[in-house]
């Protein structure tokens, strides 16, 4: 809840929140005024008394305050949250939609809502699946806020015909344990069938918002996966580490030849294959279970090449301190993909970690390239969809780098 209580800034700190970013860390805190629990909405103070604004306190966290507004004087309220969300559908509305009718656009039907610190509501993640909204809370502060939100989501949402039956909480990620509370997982309301069907780019996907990766599907490559669409058609296709398939149905359903995909989870696989099933692809996408750093070498052994090879591997880095070891993984992963792509064919090759920032990973993709003498012409630099836009200044927000290169011979 809102207090009096006051914090000030060491004199020459702040920079992130000066810059537009939301996060106030330990070592930039000189002083705090008052009392308070543990999530309650505080005032902040540069060194000289000048108000910085008002954002929720949590001790067990380094990132000591999350900010929620740069108004010292707004009230954290209903009112103050309804604005907020209601900024973050019309965003949405006119990125995703455009001139399409709300009620009826696919880019609507399954994309995120909100996207924490990018939508100015810290820690609080909601996503859209078709008529079900699935929901994640990291930050300890917003515990309080949670119901609030859904209902004024769901008002937000309806206010433009578009209900929702049912919501689900994923709050069961490692973060939780960082801001000093438990992991929660399950309904909030009534129960509903936790399978729900979408539709993207044109595929039909059935979405296990239960046990799926984190919120269920991994939304954000919605327009790297259409762009490869046209690289894919009439090619025989590799997709690395393809999970649910994604990657590959988009391959099939644009008129690839062939299409494999590998991944180590057969619980993913199993999704994948009846995915391939819905979409009356199974004739011409397979999927394999292998552990992919292991079954590239050993398809480049047995000399096959493909025309278009797919890397979306997990984060190889949680954190700036494994960065090191990260970029020997992606340099390794690109390395082999690369061995398998034949002249003139193309590569796609992403990370989704923000501390490999698209500088070190075109570094380390321009290292794997020479070392197994390929040459490459990049055909595009993509990012996460729109609807996880991008907060300057908040890096966390930038995490998702995508090249598609061709490999190309000398001549």
């Amino acid at each position: 809840m809102e207090n009096h209580t006051v914090v000030t800034l060491k004199k020459g700190e702040g920079r992130t929140l000066k810059a537009g970013g939301l996060w106030i860390y330990s070592n930039e805190i000189d002083t705090i005024t008052g009392r308070f629990k543990n999530g309650d909405v505080v005032t902040v103070r540069d060194f000289d008394g000048y108000p910085m604004g008002k954002g929720f306190i949590n001790q067990n966290s380094k990132i000591r305050i999350r900010m929620m507004t740069r108004q010292a004087g707004q009230e954290i309220d209903e009112t103050f949250l309804k604005m907020r969300i209601e900024h973050a559908w019309n965003y949405r509305k006119t990125v995703l939609a455009g001139n399409a009718d709300i009620k009826t656009c696919e880019d609507l039907q399954a994309c995120r809502v909100i996207f924490g610190e990018a939508d100015f509501l810290p820690g609080f993640v909601a996503d859209k699946y078709a008529d079900v909204l699935v929901i994640q809370c990291l930050a300890l502060g917003m515990e309080q806020f949670k119901l609030t939100v859904v209902e004024l989501i769901k008002q937000t949402l309806a206010a433009d015909g578009i209900a929702i039956r049912g919501v689900y909480e994923r709050s069961d990620a490692n973060e939780r344990k960082k801001e000093g509370v438990p992991k929660v997982k399950g309904f909030i309301g009534e129960p509903f069938d936790t399978n729900v069907e979408i539709v993207e780019n044109g595929v039909h996907y059935m979405v296990d918002i239960a046990n799926g990766q984190k919120t269920g599907f991994f939304l954000d490559q919605k327009y790297n996966r259409l762009a490869m669409q046209n690289i894919c058609r009439g090619k025989s296709v590799l997709d690395c580490f393809t999970h649910m398939g994604t990657f590959a149905l988009n391959a099939g359903i644009a008129g690839a030849a062939d299409v494999t995909g590998l991944d180590i989870s057969e619980f993913a696989l199993e999704q994948a294959r009846e995915n391939a099933k819905r979409n009356g692809l199974e004739e011409r996408v397979h999927f394999r279970c292998a552990n992919v750093l292991d079954e590239l070498p050993q398809l480049a052994a047995a000399g096959e090449k493909f025309d278009v090879v797919i890397l979306d591997p997990p984060a190889f880095t949680k954190s700036r301190e494994a960065t090191k070891n990260a970029v020997k993984g992606y340099r390794e992963i690109n390395r082999k993909g690369l061995q398998l792509v034949k002249d003139g064919g193309y590569l796609a090759t992403c990370s989704c970690s923000h501390f490999m920032t698209q500088e070190l990973f075109a570094k380390t993709i321009k290292e794997a390239a020479r070392s197994v003498h390929k040459r490459l012409r990049q055909a595009e630099f993509r990012t996460q969809a729109p609807d996880h836009p991008v907060l300057w200044a908040a890096d966390e927000s930038y995490y998702l780098k995508f090249f598609i290169f061709q490999v190309v011979e000398e001549r």
